[in-house]
Formats: structure tokens, C-alpha cells, sequence
């Protein structure tokens, strides 16, 4: 819809074809249904992609300030949450229907409930047939249709398909923004199903400091769903479970009140079930005493350290159908950076989701589609 208005206000005769009963489903139901529209601290370095240059050009040019001075035209209000994330004070539906509007006001049309059935390219213009019967030919073609993520909501692998049936490649598509499942001994955290804690989640070198979920199939919240992106199979993660306990803290726990448990201990930096549990782990693992008392100090040394880099060894993601956003997509060496069209194709362009480029947690992945929607826009 971005890029469908931008081009229709330059004067192009636009349809938008949307195989749903209605466009957005993927706006309406984010951020809880009030849409992290975008996030301040938008920068190339929080996008993954083959190639970290690619997305430069496209955010550049269009800022999260851009957008937001689009809701001050249509008079949405909304508000920062926390780590540069905004969010619409009202409903997610104000994003869709203020995109509705610029697409209506700029003259961009719309074919609802209506799926492509195939597409042509002759004489230099696209031809496609729709699943209603009806034939369109125009000079260029824009794919945003997205990756299969959410596929309760008709998400698809078409834009790949269009685009393997055009010959460019396709970097192989993966689930990001996702859940880890936990086997084994691990299960037993699913004890603490609904507990979450701020934690800093490690994998590889890349970590962040959010909250932690517990599932009854193993790891999920925001820490969790960041660090998801970045985590290849067979690798391990590691939970920091006291990011903001100074060194020594168990031992000072020991000194001030000696009787106590380490589960008792551990409850002041952690929710009490998650405390238990880390407790009877750590009591099992090293054949510990009730009391802290009778733990020497290096020990307790020892115990701060494998607290802050818990290990965790997932067995895989939760998959398309819990994430929020699919990692790889059509390959940026395929397109321009600047228009989105692709360099073997002229007037065949790719943008959104459906291409190379992936962000972070928190209103990431709408600012690149906008971005990439308004370049392409800018272009045709």
C-alpha cells in the first residue's frame, strides 16, 4: 500500500491485488493489536541480510520521522514504549485505513479476494490472470506479497515462487522472530510455563538484554525471539539470569544471612519458581548442602558464573507458524538498492518481507517496508 500510493501520486495508474478479503491482516494483528509501526533507533546494523549494505539506501531515504509525520496528517496519536518502539495509542486498523486513504486520495486501486493465478512477460509488459477470470498487462510489477510466516493468515512463498520463475535467486528462507523448543532435561523448565525474566540472551557474539519467556515447549519473549534470528542449528544459548547483580553477590547473600537457602538467595534477583528451579539444578549438579553456610565462598564464586551464562541447547524453532518474520527471501544481488526492481527483469520489482532483508524486534520490519515500499514507489 506504501508503494502503491507513492507511485499512483507520481501519476502511475496502480492496482493493488490481494488474494485476502481485506489488505493489512499481517498490520492488524501486530504489536497486540495497537502496531509497532516503526522504531526510533532504526539503523542498516539492526537488519540481518547477505549482504548489511543492501537496506542503506531505502532507509535513508525514508525515516522513521517520515512516517511519522504521515500520522500527524491523518491525526493518529501514538507513544514509545521502550527501546525506541512506538505504538499506536488507538487501533492497529488506523495504519491500514490511513494507508487505504493516501492509495484512494493518490487514485491506486484495489482487486480484494482476488489471487494470482498466473503471470506472463511479453513484449515488454507483465500479464497476469487473477483467480476471478480477469487479465491485467502493465509495464512493471511490484511482488509484496511477503514470506510464509503467520501462514494462518495467508501467508505464502509466492514471491519466491515469481521470483525462481524469472530466474533470480532465492536465499534459502528460514523462520526468525521465533520461538526455541527445549528437549530433555531442559523440559523441566516447562515447570515455569508464564514466568518470564529480564535476562541478557547469548548466542554466538550477538546478545541482548530483554525479557525471557518460559513455555511449555521450551524459550520465547523478547530476548528469545532476537536472539532466534542469529541462532543456527546445534548451537547453543546462553542466559545471563542476574544481568544487574554486581560480582559477588552470593557471597555477600551468604555473609548477611548464612541459614538461608540457595533458593532463597537466588529469590531476590529471581521470581521465586525460577529460583527453585535454577536452586535444585545447581544443589543437584554439584552435590550442594541446604545452607549457604556450608558453601565455600569460591564455590558460590563458581555458582554467580554459571548463573550468568546458563546454557541451553535447543533442539529447533517453533517454526513459520509462530514467527513473526522470515530470514532470507529473494537475494539482494538480484536488485537495486535504490529501486527495488530487479536487474535481469526490467519493471519486475520486490520489496517488504519478500526480499533479503530482516530486522530486529520492535517496529523494525514495517520501517523496511515502508522504506523499500516508498524507493520502489519513487522509482516507477
Amino acid at each position: 500500500m506504501m508503494c502503491a500510493a507513492t507511485a499512483a501520486a507520481r501519476g502511475n495508474r496502480v492496482l493493488v491485488i490481494e488474494h485476502a478479503d481485506q489488505p493489512g491482516k499481517k498490520i492488524l494483528i501486530s504489536g497486540g493489536g495497537r502496531c509497532n509501526f516503526t522504531n526510533l533507533e532504526t539503523t542498516p546494523e539492526r537488519f540481518l541480510s547477505e549482504n548489511p549494505h543492501f537496506a542503506k539506501s531505502a532507509l535513508k531515504r525514508y525515516r522513521p520521522e517520515d512516517f511519522i509525520a504521515l500520522l500527524a496528517d491523518h491525526q493518529i496519536s501514538w507513544h514509545e514504549k521502550t527501546l525506541g518502539q512506538l505504538f499506536c495509542d488507538g487501533s492497529a486498523r488506523q495504519i491500514v485505513e490511513m494507508l487505504q486513504s493516501e492509495c484512494a486520495k493518490a487514485g491506486a486501486g484495489f482487486a480484494l479476494g482476488t489471487a494470482t493465478r498466473e503471470i506472463a512477460h511479453r513484449d515488454g509488459a507483465f500479464e497476469i490472470e487473477t483467480s476471478t477470470g480477469q487479465k491485467h498487462r502493465a509495464r512493471s510489477l511490484v511482488i509484496a506479497t511477503g514470506g510464509p510466516s503467520i501462514p494462518k493468515i495467508g501467508a505464502t512463498g509466492l514471491a519466491y515462487d515469481i521470483a525462481r520463475q524469472f530466474g533470480l535467486d532465492i536465499v534459502p528462507p528460514r523462520p526468525g522472530l521465533v520461538p526455541l523448543k527445549l528437549s530433555g532435561s531442559e523440559q523441566d523448565f516447562g515447570k515455569l510455563t508464564g514466568i518470564a525474566a529480564e535476562v541478557i540472551a547469548r548466542t554466538g557474539a550477538k546478545s541482548f538484554r530483554e525479557a525471557a519467556l518460559f513455555t511449555h515447549r521450551g524459550l520465547s519473549g523478547p530476548a528469545i525471539l532476537q536472539i532466534s534470528s542469529y541462532w543456527k542449528t546445534a548451537d547453543p544459548v546462553f542466559l545471563n539470569f542476574a544481568p544487574g547483580s554486581k560480582e559477588g553477590w552470593l557471597v555477600e547473600a551468604k555473609h548477611a544471612r548464612p541459614k538461608s537457602t540457595l533458593a532463597t538467595a537466588l529469590s531476590h534477583v529471581l521470581s521465586n519458581r525460577l529460583a527453585q528451579i535454577l536452586a535444585e539444578k545447581l544443589i543437584g549438579k554439584h552435590g550442594l548442602g541446604a545452607s549457604m553456610a556450608n558453601v565455600p565462598d569460591r564455590q558460590l564464586r563458581e555458582l554467580e558464573a554459571e548463573l550468568c551464562n546458563w546454557q541451553f541447547n535447543p533442539t529447533g524453532t517453533e517454526g513459520f507458524a509462530k514467527a513473526e518474520v522470515t530470514i532470507g527471501g529473494v537475494s539482494t544481488t538480484e536488485l537495486s538498492s535504490k529501486s527495488m526492481q530487479a536487474k535481469k527483469v526490467p519493471g519486475l520489482y520486490f520489496i517488504g518481507e519478500a526480499v533479503d532483508v530482516t530486522g530486529w524486534l520492535g517496529g523494525y520490519n514495517f520501517q523496511w517496508a515502508w522504506a523499500s515500499g516508498w524507493a520502489c514507489g519513487q522509482a516507477l
